[in-house]
């Protein structure tokens, strides 16, 4: 949804009060995307429950959820950099907005998220006989960095980042043993063909994927954290930062089930990697 557009064609259409809340917001959208309704309200000189009846009638859910998606439409973009950076940007400006669009995709990917399949997942992984993390390409990453993070909980885990490999531990998986396949697409073909492999030998499949893609068909639990990125044209950018902050959630719930002695044990390891690194200065 493109909403600067929206409001531009529908500008004629609106109420009188409408008419004074869409002349704020396209004179300056990216100061409004930062701004409290009261501020935006005081501007336009009218009620706060006028700007959220505008901001439904633009098939918004209210006013926070009009931000994201004004976040979202500041610029069409450069195909193959960011959908929001422009080509005569200047640093301040694409720097700016790669942060903005960031921070806006990483809060449509909270909203997004079901507690209770993530519960599910914490579930899963605590229970764990062995973990895998596997992925291709800015994926990849994703699970290289899973493997850093739950490498020090005790439980053996694996990071593959070549199909080949990933084919070979899938076949040997099992019952017991858990493979989190990580592709914000969900289309790429090794990895479907990686998940269905580690499933048919019983292991169970977690996917940080998209809920309708191929991928997620194999899985047995899903996790889809909603980015508004297309990776066909652009560089993954905040899905991947989104990817990266549901390992993180994931960690933190694999930490919080196991319990204090769990956490003791996470000290010593904190502990014995402290001589590896110079005195902090004060």
């Amino acid at each position: 949804m493109n909403i600067l557009e929206k409001i531009t064609n529908e500008f004629d259409s609106f109420s009188k009060s409408e008419r004074k809340v869409a002349e704020v917001i396209l004179a300056s959208p990216a100061t409004v995307i930062h701004a409290s309704i009261a501020s935006l309200a005081k501007q336009a000189n009218i009620s706060e429950p006028t700007v959220n009846r505008f901001c439904r009638r633009l098939d918004t859910k209210g006013y926070p959820d009009f931000k994201l998606h004004l976040a979202q439409s500041l610029a069409n973009g450069t195909p193959y950099v960011n959908r929001h950076v422009d080509e005569n940007d200047t640093a301040e400006e694409y720097t700016t907005k790669i942060f903005e669009s960031t921070l806006a995709n990483l809060e449509m990917a909270r909203k997004s998220l079901d507690a209770t399949l993530i519960n599910k997942a914490v579930d899963v992984l605590t229970q764990a006989r062995k973990i895998s993390f596997f992925g291709l390409g800015a994926s990849a990453i994703v699970a290289h960095d899973a493997q850093n993070k739950f490498f020090r909980f005790n439980v053996p885990v694996v990071y593959f980042d070549d199909i080949l490999m990933q084919r070979m531990s899938s076949i040997n998986s099992s019952q017991g043993d858990v493979v989190v396949v990580i592709s914000h697409t969900g289309r790429t073909k090794p990895l479907v063909e990686v998940a269905n492999i580690a499933r048919e030998n019983d292991a169970t499949v977690i996917g940080i994927t998209d809920a309708g893609s191929p991928l997620a068909k194999e899985c047995n639990i899903v996790l889809s954290p909603t980015v508004a990125e297309d990776t066909d044209l652009y560089m993954p950018m905040a899905s991947r930062i989104a990817q990266l902050a549901l390992i993180d959630i994931l960690a933190t719930g694999f930490t919080l089930r196991r319990g204090s002695k769990f956490r003791d044990n996470l000290k010593k390891v904190k502990d014995s990697l402290r001589s590896s690194r110079f005195e902090r200065k004060e």
